[in-house]
């Protein structure tokens, strides 16, 4: 095998293995840019992830799926909104409380409706979201070099991972070209002076955690229905805190996110490809280690190594209304 068709591999993988975190990092985006820090990001995709393998599993539908896992992810950042906003109470104790529920109630209802340890049933492709092949993969398939490319890197992926990418241009429009992303982002800077202009915060954080459930949804079925085949006990290996991290690293911006998240996405597809092979002036690297190393970045940019990242100024800290 060529070195070319190793770094079209690795690639291929990097952009698979990318998405769930880059949708996970963009609901982040819309939660904490409201002022609202979501630490339950895993949760929802794990319980996303569990609504979709179920429902693709009773109805046959990966769209079935898809739909079930926005609505039990957007029911949870209701649960958190609920608590945090309508309550105002500690946003972070909540998100770790959904995190920990998910985990728990997706594993004792898998058991319970499936008895295969908290697995669902292995889904057919009839029930999960395909590779589809873009238009002119055949006629460029002939050319070299960029007929490789684009049948390997462009097209074959599934409606999901277009989706992702899609995203981050809209996010940057919704952000920055929208009467909605401007009080959004004012609302995570200075929400007195939102509700001065007569617009509810309370309302506008609920939009954005209303957003950043249906995103974690989506991510949560893109793990059980397009790279898997059906869910898994604590498939989302810890993907809501790697895109938590990717966010800080981004300094809360969309674009930045993505290629944060690629490169979060690249240094797991170096760990799957590196397993069992030898690094040169090194010799073989143990398994566990190339395993850690999408973590191990996580440690050393949340250490501050990244310079100074500057969260909304309101991140956080519930609003209490001047009367």
């Amino acid at each position: 095998m060529d070195m070319f068709t190793v770094v079209l591999q690795v690639l291929d993988s990097t952009i698979r293995l990318s998405v769930p975190l880059l949708l996970a990092c963009l609901a982040g985006l819309y939660s904490e840019r409201a002022g609202i820090f979501d630490i339950g990001l895993e949760g929802k995709m794990l319980a996303g992830a569990f609504a979709a393998g179920a429902a693709a599993t009773y109805s046959g539908s990966a769209y079935a799926g898809l739909l079930a896992a926005i609505a039990v992810s957007v029911a949870l950042g209701l649960v958190h909104g609920f608590a945090s906003i309508t309550h105002r109470g500690n946003q972070i104790v909540s998100g770790v409380a959904i995190n920990f529920i998910a985990a728990g109630t997706t594993v004792i209802l898998g058991q319970a409706w499936f008895q295969q340890g908290g697995r669902t049933p292995s889904l057919p492709n009839a029930a999960r979201f395909n590779p589809i092949d873009l238009p002119g993969v055949e006629t460029l398939s002939g050319i070299p070099v960029i007929g490789a490319i684009y049948s390997e890197l462009v097209s074959g992926h599934s409606v999901l991972v277009y989706l992702a990418f899609l995203l981050v241009p809209f996010t940057w429009w919704v952000l920055y070209r929208t009467r909605f992303g401007l009080r959004l982002r004012a609302v995570g800077e200075n929400p007195a002076a939102v509700d001065t202009a007569g617009i509810s915060v309370p309302w506008l954080r609920y939009r954005a955690v209303i957003c950043c459930g249906l995103l974690c949804g989506i991510a949560g079925a893109y793990l059980a229905t397009a790279q898997g085949a059906g869910f898994v006990k604590d498939m989302t290996a810890g993907k809501g805190y790697i895109a938590l991290a990717a966010l800080i690293f981004a300094k809360w911006r969309p674009v930045h996110a993505m290629f944060a998240c690629l490169l979060f996405g690249f240094l797991d597809a170096i760990a799957i490809r590196m397993q069992g092979h030898p690094v040169p002036l090194i010799g073989e690297v143990p398994v566990q280690l190339m395993q850690a190393l999408p973590y191990i970045l996580t440690i050393v940019l949340l250490a501050g190594f990244i310079g100074k990242a500057i969260p909304p100024k309101a991140g956080g800290v519930a609003y209490v209304k001047e009367r």
